[in-house]
């Protein structure tokens, strides 16, 4: 009986098998999806988790966007993205003010602008040396990189081949996890940021001495960009 084929009353019931398991299977994916990113301190990779649960990783990459599209759909107060190259879940950014005075009650530890100016340089500049962000921020970043290291944001990621071998410095995965950033190429551009050519000549004009010489003003401003050769 089993050499002979299915009959056409036959096939339609081992398609609906076939779709009962398929789906019984996703279900057990989807479960075992939740229990491992639940559970985890970093955000998990689609790769790490296709290994663990011997699965394609295409096919985890759709359940997990389609678990966070359901999520979104039931309107709760946590999402799983996708952020640092991995999933996680997190609360709903609606929600951040009830987040913040359940945890923070008021002792809110906020960075300096000395600290959020040398992260932004090396985010943006990056690799880049001590000397280089010196120059930028026409200051010392010894002591701003040391904190920003301590608390995991930066960490050297090179050496300059060249002269006296600097160390370079670089953004770690943890940055972009804090600013919810997949990759680095999710960083807003700078040109949003920069401000146009009249009111970088206004405030050139408004600090300049009557007698200075407009060449050597603009000589000694500090640029975003310091490997570049002045204007002739």
């Amino acid at each position: 009986m089993s050499d002979i084929p299915p009959t056409d009353a036959q096939q339609p019931d081992q398609m609906m098998t076939e779709l009962l398991a398929h789906e019984t299977l996703d279900a057990d994916i989807v479960r075992a999806i939740e229990a491992i990113v639940l559970v985890a301190t970093e955000p998990v990779p689609t790769d790490q988790l296709a290994q663990l649960l011997e699965q394609p990783t295409a096919l985890v990459n759709e359940l997990c966007r389609g678990l966070a599209d359901v999520y979104d759909e039931a309107g709760h107060g946590f999402q799983l993205v996708e952020v640092a190259g991995g999933w996680r879940y997190q609360t709903h950014p609606e929600l951040s003010p009830y987040v913040e005075r359940f945890l923070l009650d008021g002792q809110r530890h906020r960075m300096s602008g000395a600290a959020l100016e040398t992260l932004a340089i090396v985010a943006y500049k990056q690799p880049i040396s001590r000397a280089q962000v010196a120059s930028i921020r026409g200051v010392d970043p010894d002591g701003v990189l040391r904190t920003l290291s301590a608390r995991g944001y930066v960490t050297q990621v090179a050496v300059d081949p060249g002269p006296g071998q600097a160390a370079l410095f670089g953004t770690t995965p943890q940055f972009l996890e804090k600013l919810g950033l997949n990759s680095l190429s999710d960083l807003p551009p700078l040109a949003a940021f920069v401000p146009g050519a009249d009111v970088v000549e206004a405030l050139e004009h408004g600090l300049r001495a009557p007698d200075a010489d407009p060449k050597l003003l603009r000589a000694n401003m500090p640029r975003l960009t310091p490997d570049e050769p002045d204007d002739q």
